[in-house]
């Protein structure tokens, strides 16, 4: 137990064994002022995820909820607000140093949760310890973030990077709001943090995931005309020789996977097709080893086509970046999250496999996070629900966390 003048601080970490990061964060008084405002203002935090949820937003349609999330942030204080095309909602801290710590939530819904919404005709409802309704789980980040946000303005916490706040769109729809944000940047973030839960889990690496269309053409015409060239031949050889690559199995040291889940074509029986095309699903934590296995499918679609004279083609459905930066477990980034993880009292778990929006960063070679840990529950359902003490350790977390890092 720490007295600060007035403040009594209780951790389960004794601050000797901190690292020099945290342990001046802990110990500076306008942060656990920060951490005093967030606890004081749960309701608060409830009542603008209740409102921000409560508005329709499938991925590529988070418009007005980023005006939503805007006005907050205009609202507590924030310098620069803005929605951009993506629409992003994005304000900030300012710092001394020109450098910045970049905090990430989610701004979209899945397309199911909209549906959800507009069946229920009406906005979530708050309980003692639970916010309901149709996007509230995902939501949760958003009103965490920006509620910590508040907290360090109120708070007076002094910064030398500037922090800056990003709810991002289209997170569901290919990364399309986190692409814009990374751009903007990239050139001045020391980290990127995406904020997807309180820290029980972190993510450091990335598991890059490239989604292609496979396609086929060629003559087209009744049965009687000819059974061959058809496309279905060119799509069956292909899909046989892809799947039979050494990549394809299972290799769980890179992740690496290679699946054909979807094949297209044709109507009717008494006609071959002119077109068609397969899905072709490839992963890994490398990236060399996702760009290697491209090249050979190149090879194959090459060979197949010269074979049966049918065009074959990959065209990309949704690429997301992925891969290891040298030193990222040792890294002062992934330390301090853990560290404050500890803080709070428990054991982060370490993963090198993420997949969210923290790719596009790691993907261009930039330090990044995924703070993981659970929201809610029934996500994407009509009864989906976000833990109002989930959404307080979240803020709480991101409050500590961004005032060590900043300084």
């Amino acid at each position: 137990m720490i007295a600060l003048l007035g403040l009594v601080v209780v951790t389960s970490v004794s601050t000797q064994q901190l690292p020099d990061e945290i342990r001046a964060a802990v110990l500076d008084l306008r942060v656990q002022e920060a951490l005093q405002f967030v606890d004081e203002h749960e309701d608060g935090a409830a009542q603008f995820l209740r409102e921000i949820a409560g508005i329709i937003s499938p991925s590529g349609q988070e418009h007005d909820r980023a005006a939503a999330v805007a006005a907050r942030m205009r609202a507590i204080g924030l310098h620069d607000v803005r929605v951009d095309e993506g629409p992003n909602a994005v304000g900030r801290i300012p710092g001394r140093s020109g450098q910045v710590v970049v905090l990430i939530s989610t701004l979209d819904d899945l397309a199911t949760v909209a549906e959800h919404q507009r069946a229920s005709g009406r906005p979530p409802t708050i309980t003692d310890d639970r916010v309901v309704g149709p996007g509230t789980n995902t939501s949760l980040s958003t009103a965490a973030v920006v509620t910590a946000a508040e907290a360090l303005i109120r708070s007076g916490v002094q910064s030398e990077h500037g922090l800056v706040f990003a709810a991002v769109a289209q997170e569901e729809t290919g990364l399309v709001g986190m692409h814009r944000v990374y751009d903007q940047f990239h050139d001045s973030a020391v980290a990127f943090i995406d904020v997807l839960g309180d820290g029980h889990s972190i993510s450091y690496g990335a598991i890059g995931i490239h989604w292609w269309h496979v396609i086929a053409r060629g003559p087209g015409g009744h049965t009687l005309s000819g059974g061959v060239p058809n496309v279905n031949q060119a799509i069956g050889r292909a899909v046989d020789r892809i799947l039979s690559l050494p990549d394809a199995r299972r290799d769980d040291t890179t992740r690496t996977r290679i699946n054909v889940a979807v094949l297209n074509s044709g109507v009717v029986f008494n006609h071959k097709p002119d077109s068609g095309w397969f899905s072709l699903d490839i992963r890994s934590l490398e990236a060399a080893v996702i760009a290697g296995i491209e090249r050979d499918v190149r090879d194959i679609l090459q060979e197949v086509s010269e074979e049966t004279s049918i065009a074959l083609e990959m065209q990309a459905f949704q690429l997301t970046p992925g891969g290891q930066l040298p030193g990222a477990a040792q890294s002062r980034l992934v330390r301090t999250a853990s560290e404050t993880a500890r803080y709070f009292g428990y054991e982060p778990t370490l993963s090198n496999s993420g997949s969210s929006n923290m790719n596009v960063a790691i993907g261009g070679g930039s330090p990044a996070i995924g703070l993981g840990g659970g929201r809610g529950g029934s996500r994407g359902q009509p009864d989906e629900w976000a833990d109002r003490g989930a959404l307080l350790r979240t803020a709480k977390f991101v409050t500590l966390l961004a005032a060590a890092l900043g300084r």
